[in-house]
C-alpha cells in the first residue's frame, strides 16, 4: 500500500508542476502586446530621456514588442494573489519630498500658460522650440529636439466620454504606445479602462488629483496634488510613472522646480487643437486633417480621449505618420 501511494503522489506532483511555468491565455495577451522601449518604473529617477533603441542585430520589431520578462521587470511582479485592478503586486505608499516649501529662493509664481505654435511643413514651430530651451533647465519634455522622426502619443484624461475603449483598440490593432495623463476621479470611475492601459503597456501619467492650476497653489499642495494620485495607482494597481503634465498646461517656474525635484519629469506638447470641447467635434476627416498637417520630428501630441473624432481616426493618422517613416515611442 505505502509503495501504491508514493507511486500516486509521485504523479500528482509531476501534473502539478507540469503546468506551473505556462502563462494563462490573458498573460499572452498583454504580454504580446507591449513596446519596444519604455521607462515604466518604480524609480522615480527622470534624468535619462534618451529613447531606448532595438537591437540593431535583430530584424525590424513591431512598433510594440517586449518580452513577458522584460515587462516583468518594469512592472513588478505578477502574481494569482494580488487584489490589484492589474494582478500586479501593490506598492508601497510613499510620500513626496517639498524642497522649500515656502519658495524662500524666490522662484517665480507667476503663471506661465503653455503654448506651443502650429506646425508647417513638417517643422516644428519656433515656439516649441524656443519652449524646450526654456523647459531644459527644469528637465521638462515639450520637444524632442534630436531630430528624428519620433511622435510621443499622449492622452489627457479628465473623465469617460465613451472613447478610451476604441483608443485603445486602435493602439493595440496598430502595435503603438501612448501615454494617458489621468486625474483621481477618471481613475476612480473606470478602474478596468485604468488597467487595460497599464496591462497593455501604455504609460499612465500623473495629472494630479484634482486637477488644479499650480501656479494658484502652495508648493505643498503641488505634492500633495501629485503624490495622492500616485498612491492611490500604487495600492490600487501596482503601478507608478515618473511623468506628470500640468492641469491646463498652466505652471510657473515654481511649480516646474517642485514637479522635478520630486522626481517627475513634466510632459508638455508641441502639437495640439481644440478636441476637448465636446460640444464642438467637428468629424473624423477635420481631426486627421488636422493631427497630420502638424506632424513634426520630435512631436509631443496631444489629444483628449474624450473627442470621438480622435477615436474614429486614430487608426487613419497611425497609418499617414508611419507611412511618412514617423516611429511612435514611449516618453
Amino acid at each position: 500500500m505505502k509503495k501504491v501511494l508514493c507511486v500516486i503522489m509521485g504523479i500528482l506532483l509531476t501534473v502539478c508542476c507540469s503546468g506551473c511555468g505556462k502563462k494563462t491565455d490573458n498573460e499572452t495577451q498583454i504580454f504580446s502586446t507591449n513596446a519596444q522601449s519604455s521607462t515604466h518604473t518604480e524609480s522615480s529617477s527622470t534624468t535619462d530621456n534618451t529613447p531606448s533603441t532595438s537591437d540593431e542585430s535583430s530584424p525590424s520589431p513591431a512598433p510594440m514588442d517586449i518580452s513577458s520578462k522584460e515587462l516583468r521587470a518594469i512592472y513588478g511582479k505578477k502574481t494569482g494573489t494580488s487584489k490589484t485592478y492589474t494582478g500586479l503586486e501593490p506598492l508601497e505608499e510613499r510620500t513626496l519630498p517639498v524642497i522649500d516649501p515656502e519658495n524662500v529662493r524666490g522662484l517665480s509664481e507667476s503663471e506661465i500658460q503653455h503654448s506651443f505654435g502650429v506646425s508647417k511643413g513638417g517643422k516644428p514651430h519656433e515656439i516649441s522650440v524656443n519652449n524646450q530651451k526654456f523647459y531644459d533647465d527644469f528637465g521638462a519634455l515639450s520637444l524632442d529636439t534630436g531630430g528624428e522622426k519620433v511622435i510621443y502619443l499622449t492622452f489627457d484624461c479628465g473623465y469617460e466620454n465613451g472613447c478610451t475603449e476604441k483608443i485603445l483598440d486602435v493602439l493595440k490593432d496598430k502595435k503603438v504606445p501612448a501615454a494617458f495623463f489621468v486625474t483621481l476621479p477618471h481613475v476612480k470611475s473606470c478602474p478596468d479602462l485604468i488597467a487595460r492601459m497599464i496591462n497593455e503597456g501604455h504609460t499612465v501619467g500623473n495629472h494630479s488629483v484634482n486637477h488644479p492650476n499650480f501656479s494658484k497653489i502652495s508648493r505643498t499642495e503641488m505634492a500633495q496634488e501629485i503624490q495622492g494620485l500616485d498612491n492611490y495607482l500604487r495600492v490600487n494597481f501596482g503601478y507608478s510613472s515618473p511623468f506628470f503634465r500640468f492641469p491646463e498646461g498652466a505652471c510657473s517656474e515654481s511649480a516646474l522646480d517642485l514637479v522635478q525635484n520630486a522626481g517627475y519629469k513634466s510632459v508638455f506638447w508641441s502639437s495640439a487643437y481644440a478636441d476637448w470641447d465636446t460640444e464642438n467635434h467637428k468629424g473624423k476627416q477635420y481631426a486627421f486633417d488636422t493631427v497630420t498637417q502638424r506632424l513634426h520630428p520630435g512631436c509631443v501630441l496631444l489629444l483628449h480621449a474624450v473627442s470621438p473624432d480622435n477615436a474614429d481616426a486614430l487608426g487613419d493618422i497611425i497609418d499617414f505618420a508611419i507611412r511618412e517613416g514617423y516611429t511612435f515611442k514611449y516618453l
